[in-house]
């Protein structure tokens, strides 16, 4: 007789295989409503459960007509109630399944066939349950009906597994993925580098199968779609994008990606996104057209091969080592082109001290030279007797030297000369073709030598196969100047600031503003080393040159901080994850730059406030910090600063405040110092300075009515 718990069970587990059939049935007209969608997000914390109980449930039933089991009364009956257990278990997984199939996000061919091998885990174990106690249930049925549930069980679980994590997350621990790593020649900025983290870190939510909130992150064209809340991201224009909002969002937001238990993306990681959508994220760049310094391709280059080269090998042995150090003083450097090569590359500086005896004194080691290196020295047509001695010489380099073009003849006999560098020198065709007979040549520098677009078309048409650096194509239109750059290594400074710009284009004339207006080639200063700052200054600088287009106007920002107190501490401290490196990273004197999860920011959805002590009295009257604003990322400007000061932590009264206005949709991202200005000067020996965040965001912000972050990265005292 059946006890009456058992019958409830195998009653409930009919009308549950009857309900998956109805399901199956109903197909795509199936709706789940709203109050019923929780049941089926709890597939994936069931589903472990009727695994386990239906793999040794179906152990158990295979070898269950063993002697010494077939008679054994706990066994048969122990079988019977685990397999009850996991059919009943694996009905209901199915069901929820069925549910969470049917919420947006979830389509494709694995989802199909993760579904149809789950049905079939359910129906084989609640067939298998339903035969077993007939007579027509032999050893081979057994076997055979414990096989196939496990086989399908098997099967839907990877399934599964590749839904949630992606098609190779189990074998991706011993998958050689170096293999696929592309000499940074080859490599895409988008196929060779940023696929890759997409791959990883967000395909799992976001591919063919699930498109998680309608985004799917497997091909250009539909990175470019976006999904349903709108584009991935604004190209050129990372703060406003929406993939730089939500990686950077904080990990206890339910917005964050990749959600919480999911493999992060590193700072790396982070950086690259940002600046590859901030170079207008075009998916067909190569990673060696960006410019050698760019900060993409710097990082990108740790993630790739070298450039595939053949190793040269050389018919001649080492040098001596002692000739070498011999060689080497304050004007000349000798070194290995390679480790345990014997190749020598040469590089002559220090103009004042040159002349042909600087080359002379080489012949020792003349036969393993094969670089040399004499940019900008007073190099003449007698000093290219000499140099063609280095028999083997693979790179000469003599970029604004004093030779002309009538001789270059002498190096018609450097039969390995590959490369060879004349930018700055003057010459005319006719000079040119004398290297153009070197067969090894492979590349020639001429920029800026006088050469007009036809002779460096006769030259191409006489040799193919030669790479002719020409630095422009002279087709009459006017080029671009280079914006000016800030050669000071520091932004911060105490007393004095000895301003520092340049331009790498000889000849042209900087221009500056320092009251926020964008200079002009006529009333704006003209730059000239000297120029001292004593005060915080915003400076706002192009470059001009007669027969250019001027440069883009680019804004360098200086601080003055007079004081840096003894010691600080936070009373009211910032959250965990934005917590730099303590209260010291606000007076380190190092800016945190526009990324804000580098470690260099403190940031707090409450007050922040810390207190700073000097051990001798101060004269203050200004006190400055340094803040973000992200709007995208939840990042606004404090709503109000106070400034509190006085002999001790005891006696402080408030100094200052500050409050800013109501934030707007189109605010722009900006780092920007805010300054409390003091009514007079004070003499304080201790200031607590309180930076309020936003109470409410905005209506109009996806995070409506949630307080914003406040992010602080240096104090400035005055």
């Amino acid at each position: 007789m059946k006890s009456s718990h058992k019958g409830f069970a195998e009653g409930t587990l009919f009308a549950l295989n009857i309900f998956i059939i109805v399901l199956l049935i109903a197909g795509d007209s199936l709706v789940v409503p709203r109050w019923l969608q929780p049941v089926g997000r709890m597939h994936p914390l069931i589903l472990h459960f009727p695994i386990v109980i239906l793999m040794l449930a179906m152990v158990m039933e295979f070898f269950r007509y063993r002697a010494e089991f077939i008679n054994e009364k706990l066994y048969q009956t122990f079988t019977s109630y685990l397999l009850l257990l996991g059919a009943l278990l694996s009905s209901i997984t199915v069901i929820m399944g069925l549910f969470l199939s049917r919420e947006p996000g979830y389509e494709g061919d694995t989802l199909q066939w993760h579904k149809w091998f789950g049905v079939s885990v359910a129906f084989a174990g609640y067939g298998v349950y339903l035969i077993r106690h007939t007579s027509k249930y032999t050893v081979r049925l057994a076997k055979a009906g414990a096989i196939i549930t496990v086989f399908c069980l098997i099967v839907a679980g990877h399934l599964g597994g590749n839904l949630t994590h992606g098609n190779d997350f189990v074998l991706a621990p011993v998958m050689d993925k170096s293999k696929n790593v592309v000499p940074i020649d080859q490599a895409l900025v988008y196929n060779d580098v940023i696929r890759p983290i997409f791959e990883v870190k967000c395909q799992s939510c976001h591919n063919i199968d699930k498109k998680k909130g309608g985004l799917m992150l497997t091909d250009s064209a539909a990175i470019i779609k976006g999904g349903k809340t709108g584009k991935l991201f604004i190209a050129g224009d990372p703060a406003m994008s929406l993939l730089l909002q939500r990686v950077h969002l904080p990990e206890n937001e339910k917005k964050h990606m990749p959600p919480t238990g999911k493999t992060q993306l590193t700072d790396d990681e982070k950086m690259l996104l940002y600046l590859w959508v901030k170079s207008k994220a075009r998916f067909g760049k190569k990673v060696i057209d960006l410019p050698a310094n760019d900060s993409l391709r710097m990082i990108a280059a740790t993630r790739l091969k070298p450039a595939e080269s053949e190793e040269e090998v050389y018919d001649f042995s080492a040098a001596n080592e002692k000739e070498i150090q011999k060689l080497n003083n304050n004007y000349r450097v000798v070194y290995p082109l390679a480790s345990e090569s014997p190749a020598l590359a040469v590089n002559i500086y220090n103009k004042s001290t040159y002349n042909v005896k600087v080359l002379e004194e080489l012949n020792p080691v003349k036969k393993q030279v094969v670089s040399l290196d004499l940019n900008k020295m007073p190099v003449k047509d007698a000093d290219l007797k000499t140099i063609a001695k280095f028999e083997n010489l693979r790179r000469l380099n003599l970029n604004f030297s004093d030779v002309t073009g009538k001789g270059l003849k002498e190096l018609a006999g450097l039969k390995y000369l590959k490369s060879i560098s004349l930018t700055g020198v003057k010459l005319n065709i006719a000079d040119v073709k004398q290297l153009i007979a070197i067969k090894s040549l492979n590349e020639l520098a001429v920029w800026d030598s006088g050469l007009n677009l036809a002779d460096l078309q006769s030259l191409q048409k006489q040799n193919p196969k030669l790479s002719l650096l020409t630095g422009f194509k002279d087709d009459g239109k006017a080029l671009k100047l280079t914006s000016p750059q800030l050669k000071n290594t520091a932004v911060i400074f105490k007393q004095n600031y000895a301003l520092q710009l340049s331009n790498p284009i000889k000849g042209a004339d900087i221009r500056y503003t320092t009251d926020g207006s964008v200079p002009d080639s006529i009333k704006a200063a003209s730059y000239k080393p000297g120029i001292i700052l004593t005060r915080s200054t915003a400076i706002r600088t192009r470059a001009f040159k007669a027969g250019w287009i001027g440069s883009d106007t680019v804004q360098f920002n200086v601080y003055k901080c007079a004081y840096t107190p003894d010691s600080i501490n936070f009373v009211k401290y910032p959250d965990d994850k934005y917590k730099g490196d303590g209260a010291k990273t606000i007076i380190d004197k190092e800016l945190g730059g526009d990324n804000f999860g580098n470690g260099k920011w403190v940031a707090s959805q409450k007050d922040l406030a810390v207190i700073m002590w000097f051990n001798k009295p101060i004269d203050l009257h200004s006190v400055g910090l340094n803040v973000m604003r992200n709007t995208g990322s939840q990042i606004f400007l404090p709503a109000g600063v106070e400034v509190w000061g006085g002999s001790d932590q005891n006696h402080l009264k408030l100094l200052s405040t500050l409050k800013t206005g109501a934030p707007k949709k189109s605010d722009p991202f900006v780092l920007t110092p805010l300054e409390c200005k003091l009514k007079s000067e004070q003499k304080i020996s201790c200031i607590k300075l309180v930076a309020q965040p936003l109470k409410s965001v905005p209506a109009w912000h996806p995070a409506k009515g949630r307080p914003g972050w406040v992010f602080l990265d240096e104090v400035f005292l005055n």
